[in-house]
This record gives C-alpha cells, sequence and structure tokens, in this order.
C-alpha cells in the first residue's frame, strides 16, 4: 500500500493503515488524515497521538462498511427468479374442531327432521353409549289415511318410502334447501270429492322420524282431506300422497270427549265408522292400516272383535242378553253472569257461558223449556224444545240349523 503525502492521496480502503504506514508521515499530513476521518480534537494532539486515533478511526470505518449490505445485481435479481422455487411441504389435515362438529351436528339434525321417510329403530346394545341410528325401512306402497277422533280432531297416519323422498328432491331443484315437510289439509263439500271441490284450509309444518299427526278442525259437521308433501320457500308444494276423505260428527257434549284418545285399538269400531270405514267408497289405505295395527282381517264386527270362528260359539249361547236405552243431552252457552233454567230447574253455567244439562230420555214426548235471564234481569229468551221417544221392541230371531 502507498500512502501520499496529501489527505486526498489516502486510500479508501481505510482497513490497511497501520501505525507502521503512518508512522512515516509528518505531523502536518497526520493531521489531514486525521481530519478526513472525522478525528475530534485533531489539532491539539501530538504525532503519536494523532497515528492512534487514525488507526481507531479507519477500524471503526471498516466495520460500518461491512455491516451494510451489499447491493443486488440486475443479472443476479434475473437469476434468482429464475430459480425455481422449494415446493412446500402440504400441512397434514387439521382435526374437525368444536365449532365444526357443532356446524355438523346441527346440519345432521336439520336433514333428520326434514326426512319424512318412514322409521325404524333398531335394538340399542348395552356396550355402546351411543344410540343406535334410525335407518328406513322398506315400504311397499306411499300412502296417508285420515281418521276421526271426533268433532274437533283428525288423527293422521303415513307411510312413505325412500324412493319418494328422493322424487321430492329432484322436482324441487334448487328450492328443495328451503323446503319444509307439510300437511296441506283441504276442506272438501260433503259428498263431492273432485279437486274443484276443495278448498286449502292450511298447512301444518311437520318434522321427520314419525308416522303419526293429530289435526284439529273447527265448525263441525265437515268433510276434509290431507296431502303430505313438502313446501317450498317460493309456494311450490310437491305433494307425496294424498288421504281419504273422513266426515266430522255433530258436536256432542258427553264427558267422554274429553278423555285423551290414546289407542286407536281401544275404540277402533267407533273410529273406523266416523273415518267413513263402513261406506262402499271407502278408501282401502284406511282398511289396510287397521288390520296392520289390529294384526287381524277387518270383516263383520264380530268378527273383527273376536276372530274367524267366534260367531259360531256365541250363537250356541242360549242366554244371549240385550238392551238398549236413551240418553238426552242439551246443551248451549250465554253470558257467565246469566240465569238459566230447564223446565223450571237452574241450570249449572260454567265460567265460559257454556252448560251441558244430562237426563234420562223416557219412552214418551216431552216439550222442555229452556230460560235464560241477563245477568242483569232486563232480558230474558226461552228456547223450546220439543223431544220424542218410540222405542220398538223386535221379535228375536234365531237361526236354524247353524249350530
Amino acid at each position: 500500500m502507498v500512502v501520499c503525502t496529501r489527505a486526498e492521496c489516502v486510500p479508501e480502503d481505510s482497513v490497511l493503515i497501520t501505525a507502521a504506514s503512518l508512522n512515516s508521515q509528518t505531523v502536518k499530513d497526520l493531521t489531514q488524515i486525521a481530519k478526513s476521518h472525522s478525528v475530534v480534537g485533531w489539532s491539539s494532539m501530538r504525532k503519536e497521538e494523532l497515528i492512534k486515533a487514525i488507526v481507531k478511526a479507519a477500524k471503526a470505518s471498516a466495520r460500518k462498511k461491512k455491516q451494510v449490505p451489499k447491493k443486488i445485481s440486475a443479472k443476479s435479481t434475473v437469476k434468482a427468479k429464475a430459480a425455481p422455487k422449494k415446493s412446500k411441504a402440504v400441512p397434514a389435515l387439521k382435526a374437525p374442531t368444536k365449532v365444526s362438529r357443532r356446524i355438523q351436528k346441527i346440519n345432521d339434525e336439520r336433514d333428520r327432521l326434514k326426512d319424512l321417510t318412514t322409521p325404524v329403530v333398531t335394538k340399542k346394545k348395552r356396550k355402546k353409549p351411543r344410540p343406535a341410528p334410525t335407518k328406513p325401512i322398506a315400504v311397499e306402497k306411499d300412502r296417508i289415511v285420515l281418521m276421526v277422533r271426533d268433532s274437533y280432531w283428525l288423527h293422521a297416519c303415513w307411510d312413505i318410502s325412500r324412493n319418494n323422498v328422493q322424487r321430492a328432491k329432484a322436482a324441487m331443484a334448487e328450492h328443495w334447501h328451503g323446503a319444509k315437510p307439510v300437511l296441506r289439509v283441504f276442506e272438501v263439500e260433503s259428498g263431492i270429492t273432485t279437486s274443484s271441490a276443495e278448498e286449502v284450509v292450511r298447512d301444518i309444518v311437520i318434522h321427520g322420524g314419525v308416522r303419526n299427526w293429530y289435526v284439529d278442525v273447527v265448525d263441525p259437521p265437515k268433510s276434509y282431506r290431507i296431502d303430505i308433501g313438502y313446501l317450498a320457500d317460493n309456494g311450490k308444494f310437491f305433494a307425496m300422497a294424498r288421504s281419504n276423505v273422513v266426515t266430522t260428527p255433530h258436536p256432542s257434549s258427553s264427558d267422554d270427549l274429553d278423555e285423551n284418545w290414546s289407542e286407536v285399538a281401544q275404540n277402533y269400531e267407533k273410529v273406523f265408522a266416523l273415518s267413513g270405514g263402513n261406506e262402499e267408497t271407502t278408501s282401502s289405505d284406511l282398511q289396510e292400516l287397521f288390520e296392520e295395527r289390529l294384526r287381524r282381517p277387518m270383516g263383520a264386527p264380530i268378527v273383527t272383535r273376536y276372530g274367524a270362528g267366534a260367531d259360531n260359539v256365541l250363537r250356541q249361547n242360549r242366554g244371549f242378553a240385550f238392551s238398549v236405552d236413551a240418553e238426552l243431552i242439551i246443551y248451549g252457552s250465554t253470558q257467565p253472569n246469566a240465569h238459566v233454567t230447564l223446565a223450571g230447574e237452574p241450570v249449572k253455567i260454567r265460567p265460559d257461558g257454556s252448560f251441558t244439562i244430562r237426563q234420562g230420555m223416557p219412552d214418551k214426548r216431552q216439550v222442555l223449556p229452556v230460560v235464560a235471564n241477563s245477568g242483569d234481569g232486563v232480558e230474558q229468551r226461552t228456547i223450546v224444545l220439543a223431544i220424542e221417544r218410540n222405542t220398538k221392541v223386535m221379535e228375536p230371531i234365531v237361526n236354524e240349523g247353524k249350530d
């Protein structure tokens, strides 16, 4: 390395400056070098002090240059871009989180409530804590049967196949996601079953996992029919099965109507008759349903109740007894604070203003005045009931030769 006597001749690479190379310089040259290296207090320093300060400043300057990053040339940039990227390892699938499991559970529950396929629950094993899954059974015929409970309640039972649900899903296309399973209740004109004589009363939203539903109706007697299907969010209804037509009876105030109707089999003869089972135009689905539930054929009342051969056994009972009586039920409604009498006898009024009178009905003609007085005693109204009972006992008939 060559060191000039002038400050401007000092090499740029100050790292090569050593005490030995500076020892041959004059004080004047050393002051210029110290000045160029920004040595503080160089004007009052001696030669040895100037040499030490310059060497120290040169080393500090060299350390700073090493810390400055080198500039990347254009060629190296192009090469860096052209270099193929290293493939990153595909991260392993994460286990389902609590939120995802909850969302999946909600979706599964929504699909279950939407599925009208006839379900059957398999037996649950004791070793497994989870309940056994519910799976559809084979349904040979899609049907819905409507039965009459009383004047104000109907009972619908159905069987829907998996294929029928899939057809509904395909037919409704994009509207299937927002579709709801419903029972569409129709009011039918008496004695007429054509669609032109039907009127939609309401839609009842139901859910999957069940095979029957109770439907409340008003203003008896009326005739009804029910369709089961899916109602889309755009109002389109896809029907999967159509029920028989039933007619509710005239309202009665009998106390028996207030009891719970838990089993069809306990009162099946009455339910079958009210649902139109004894009519010639009865749907075969109604009889099939009763035969499945009762596990015996539906025929004459004696055969249905006791099975084949029971009529021969009962004919052998020569102590056969038979009697019929009648009871009169009078009911109505008024204001809760009114005073009502029947043939001069006071009548108890319920808190809602209704009343019911049950009494014997003798075999004769009766004229029964029902009088109601308003609570303030200003107004009085009277309704007269003329009732006649005429009972005739026929001669018994014994079928000979059929023992």
